[in-house]
């Protein structure tokens, strides 16, 4: 038997970050994470009762497990039966590990040397176009003395309800929203091509690539400014693609892009930009005639290309005018580096290769970051 499709949480859409306060009552009794940004900017002058811990107060950038251990110690300062973490992926990453049970340590959660015991409900508002995080079971840390990046998933970390409230997203910085909703199309594709796709993940895999590579060319035509118009679509579109890899996985894109991520702290989705297309172009080489042309006509409609030599030349072309990418070498890395980092791929990324659309050697992994070298 094979499950086709699971959405855990239920999702619910308001207009306003107040129209959510009302509905769901915060209270003395309630975590939040966030931003201290996003607090002043949408919470401060409703006045809620709940508890507020500011992710910036323990470090910059996307979450360690040292950053996590802080986070995690603090929290027990408070009496609360649930987490609302209202952020990127970053934060959600991070607040679902504040509704396991005696978690003590980030590098215990993530290998597994507790049980993962849900104790809390957990509420979770995107404040990015991107992860999809607020409807997966997958939680993301850079683990320190690992020099990489390492993933949990366990059905105890979905979210009881996510909440859209694309008014929030609308103060994206143009950067992060082009690497964080690229990051949502990469999900979608990586989605579709995945063995364990389904006809169910497909539909929200296929509107997901729709509603995002529609939006580029409507902001490529109009400017950057226009996104404000159509964050809704990202947003939504985010969610789908959430959707689609909740189920299926992701793969070498993910996988590839971790040690960049963990060595020279690019950011998680900047880090899958710089991989996405040469991966696709590599599978697409090694086995044209599978799933991967039906990923490429979907994206030649959309894109509407007409039969060229190669799809993913068009798509790098369309990305490229959003934000140009950089060599990996501009990011410090050295060429010396690119054995070493497919080793540690292989090493600690079997979660996500499995998924991969066909199997990638160690030949193809070392091919493909000396192309972007």
């Amino acid at each position: 038997m094979v499950k086709a499709l699971e959405i855990k949480p239920i999702i619910h859409k308001f207009n306003t970050f107040k129209e959510f306060l009302c509905e769901f009552h915060l209270n003395e009794k309630d975590l939040v994470l966030t931003n201290e940004f996003l607090y002043k900017s949408f919470m401060k002058e409703l006045n809620t009762k709940a508890n507020f811990i500011f992710q910036e107060k323990y470090g910059k950038g996307e979450p360690s497990d040292e950053m996590i251990d802080k986070i995690i110690n603090d929290a027990k300062k408070y009496d609360y039966n649930r987490v609302i973490a209202i952020g990127g992926g970053s934060i959600i990453d991070i607040a679902k590990l504040l509704v396991v049970k005696d978690a003590k340590s980030a590098l215990e959660l993530f290998e597994k040397k507790i049980p993962i015991v849900k104790e809390k409900e957990l509420i979770i508002i995107p404040t990015t176009c991107g992860t999809g995080s607020e409807v997966t079971n997958i939680t993301i840390a850079e683990i320190k003395s690992k020099k990489t990046k390492m993933g949990l998933a366990s059905d105890e970390l979905y979210a009881d309800y996510a909440v859209l409230i694309p008014e929030i997203v609308k103060g994206l910085p143009y950067k992060f929203f082009v690497t964080s909703s690229v990051d949502a199309l990469i999900h979608a594709l990586e989605s579709y091509v995945s063995p364990k796709s389904t006809c169910f993940t497909e539909l929200f895999a296929v509107k997901a690539m729709e509603l995002i590579l529609e939006g580029y060319m409507e902001i490529i035509e109009k400017g950057p400014e226009h996104r404000i118009n159509i964050i809704e679509n990202f947003v939504i579109g985010s969610n789908y693609a959430g959707i689609a890899f909740g189920n299926t996985g992701v793969g070498a894109v993910h996988a590839m892009s971790y040690p960049l991520g963990g060595t020279y702290h690019i950011p998680h989705g900047e880090a899958n930009y710089l991989m996405f297309t040469e991966v696709f172009e590599t599978y697409n080489r090694l086995k044209p005639e599978g799933k991967i042309k039906n990923i490429n006509a979907i994206l030649r409609k959309i894109l509407k290309i007409g039969e060229s030599k190669n799809v993913y030349e068009d798509l790098s072309e369309v990305l490229d005018k959003l934000l140009e990418r950089k060599p990996l070498r501009e990011y410090g890395m050295k060429e010396s580096e690119i054995e070493s980092f497919t080793d540690s791929v292989i090493k600690s990324q079997q979660r996500l290769l499995i998924n991969n659309y066909v199997p990638l050697s160690r030949e193809n992994m070392i091919d493909i970051y000396r192309k972007l070298y």
